[in-house]
């Protein structure tokens, strides 16, 4: 069975790579696109990490909007994308997440790493992150 892109870079959430300067990426950054981790915890890290500052720095509020953001339908099926994550966690598109609440992030990261990779996320891999980005 093919390994997906994300869970072959520890990324589960195929963080692009830009000029941040995340704690504990692999000192060979094998792919040209996105980061690599040295372990899925700390690519779920970034990515708890990410989702918050969504909220708190760029006034984005819905899960539709952080979907938005993430998954633009520049090069995803963004609608697909938003439908995926609300029917896993139960959640509307409308919901504005509690992003210090720690079942709901977890929640959300789970179902979009299963959009990103098509494979069941591993729970205490997300939970290490979050403990991780606290």
């Amino acid at each position: 069975m093919k390994i997906s892109r994300g869970l072959r870079n520890n990324n589960p959430l195929n963080i692009r790579r830009n000029a941040t300067k995340w704690e504990w990426l692999s000192k060979e950054q094998s792919d040209n696109s996105f980061f690599c981790f040295i372990a899925p915890e700390w690519g779920y890290r970034a990515a708890i990490i990410t989702l918050r500052n969504y909220c708190r720095k760029h006034r984005q509020r819905t899960l539709r909007a952080w979907i938005e953001r993430w998954a633009p339908p520049v090069e995803n099926d963004t609608e697909a994308y938003i439908k995926c994550v609300c029917r896993r966690t139960g959640f509307s598109e409308a919901f504005e997440p509690d992003i210090d609440n720690k079942e709901q992030m977890i929640s959300i990261v789970a179902a979009m790493s299963f959009m990103e990779n098509g494979a069941e996320a591993v729970l205490s891999q997300i939970e290490r992150g979050w403990e991780l980005a606290e």
